[in-house]
């Protein structure tokens, strides 16, 4: 999926260690079928026009259900068609996290955190998760800790102006980064896939947004240096 993913484990054991290859292995299924960075993945293919969305597999036809959920939360603000090309990244990433945490905790652990391209989901803790600065590479915007954290940041950091409103296919101006955070029950495809529209909102709309999600809070970094973070009014309970 064009980026790295690492995995921090408290507990292991020998199942878990099997897990640990199973999960990999996990990984390394889902791009092959959902990497738009892949000419053979069915997501490619589709989108190449050499092969049909009708005809897709169960589990593409599962992704694209999930897609129209948060397309349908964020009032169209997240779509699986970024410039009209059939790309699903904004849900599969955080999905295939969810997917190896499931399995490290079928194999008995409950002390682990899975990270997919800076986006996290921890299970126990407490943990402490570094929220990137844009400003400062290699430096930390903000810490967040707590148990069973998931965290997605959207930005333009690592990849660039790659984010755009899916609505006029351009980039959003006057926002960094943003960054949602949540805890409990949340997983992390919905929570990433909420970053990523909530990102192309721009800083207003998109902080207004996230304070309306009872299970979500947000950090913005702006391009302002003399004002360059705002946040929801619960996200301080995270920060460190």
């Amino acid at each position: 999926m064009g980026t790295v993913f690492s995995f921090v484990v408290r507990d292991p054991s020998p199942a878990v260690d099997e897990a640990l290859h199973a999960a990999v292995a996990r990984l390394h299924a889902i791009d092959a079928r959902f990497s738009p960075y892949r000419a053979d993945s069915e997501v490619s293919r589709i989108a190449h026009g050499e092969s049909a969305l009708a005809d897709a597999s169960p589990e593409l036809v599962e992704v694209m259900a999930r897609c129209a959920e948060i397309e349908a939360l964020t009032g169209g603000w997240f779509s699986p068609y970024p410039e009209g090309r059939l790309d699903p990244s904004g849900w599969v990433k955080g999905w295939a996290v969810e997917q190896a945490c499931e399995l490290l905790c079928e194999a008995g652990s409950t002390e682990h955190c899975v990270n997919g391209g800076g986006d996290v989901q921890s299970v126990g803790g407490p943990w402490r998760i570094g929220v990137a600065d844009p400003f400062r590479p290699g430096e930390l915007a903000s810490v967040l800790v707590g148990r069973d954290l998931v965290v997605a940041t959207s930005g333009t950091a690592e990849r660039g102006a790659h984010i755009l409103d899916p609505r006029t296919g351009e980039a959003p101006t006057g926002l960094l980064s943003l960054t949602l955070v949540s805890s409990g029950p949340a997983r992390l495809a919905h929570t990433d896939a909420c970053a990523t529209a909530a990102f192309a909102m721009g800083a207003e709309q998109g902080l207004a947004w996230a304070g309306r999600q009872p299970d979500l809070e947000a950090l913005a970094i702006l391009p302002d240096p003399a004002l360059p973070k705002r946040a929801t009014s619960g996200f301080l309970r995270y920060a460190v």
